[in-house]
């Protein structure tokens, strides 16, 4: 048994950032914040970080169900009518709300015309894991009794995310594959570029105690 209660918590954590890393391509770009670099090696901090992971992960969703349409959650299908390309809001729509996260990114513009293809703020992590506290075929060896498990549940309520993604324009990519014939091949592809910025939080998103942003770059196909 893990003696240490933290890593019950650092576990659950460390499989939600198994998932977004095996679903989620492109390289990650750390904007460490001088505020937080001597917290670097603390449990709060590496909380944080898989947090702002799972932001990355939930906008690359997003952008994927609006390019290929979303799942109905009936039928288990993509609703193929409903898809279109993400695009930059126009300038009828308000512009994006500078909140600390949005500010944690000083190549995010500030300029009042600058528009985002959306701005997903305030949402829970919690939410998204405690499905894993509900299942019973769950079991972890540091949370062992209803006090422990309502401890872990505590610490992840503190935990917020938020992510911006911008439409970069068209964007060459490659695609690879094999014919019917069993030659591969790779071909240059049309698509488009999306910068995703994203910041897990810790505390209010006012006012947040750690906040660690990440970006990318994806490119979805036509």
């Amino acid at each position: 048994m893990i003696k240490n209660k933290e890593k019950g918590f650092a576990l659950v954590l460390s499989l939600v950032l198994l998932l977004a890393m095996s679903l989620m391509g492109g390289g990650l770009v750390v904007i460490a914040s001088s505020d937080h670099q001597s917290n670097n090696s603390s449990d709060e901090y590496q909380q944080t970080f898989y947090v702002a992971e799972t932001a990355l992960m939930q906008a690359e969703k997003s952008l994927v169900d609006k390019m290929i349409g979303p799942i109905n959650t009936g039928t288990g299908n993509r609703d193929r009518d409903s898809r279109f390309i993400p695009r930059n809001a126009d300038s009828s729509e308000p512009a994006p709300t500078q909140t600390p996260c949005y500010l944690s990114f000083r190549n995010l513009s500030r300029d009042s015309a600058f528009r985002l293809v959306e701005h997903v703020q305030d949402q829970s992590f919690y939410s998204l894991i405690e499905p894993i506290f509900d299942d019973a075929s769950f079991q972890l060896s540091a949370v062992d009794n209803d006090e422990a498990v309502e401890d872990e549940r505590r610490k992840l309520r503190k935990f917020k995310y938020e992510f911006f993604s911008v439409n970069s324009g068209s964007s060459m990519y490659k695609a690879s594959g094999t014919s019917l014939k069993k030659t591969s091949g790779t071909a240059q592809r049309q698509g488009t570029a999306y910068k995703i910025y994203a910041c897990g939080m810790m505390g209010s998103v006012s006012n947040p105690e750690i906040l660690i942003p990440l970006e990318t770059i994806v490119i979805l196909a036509h």
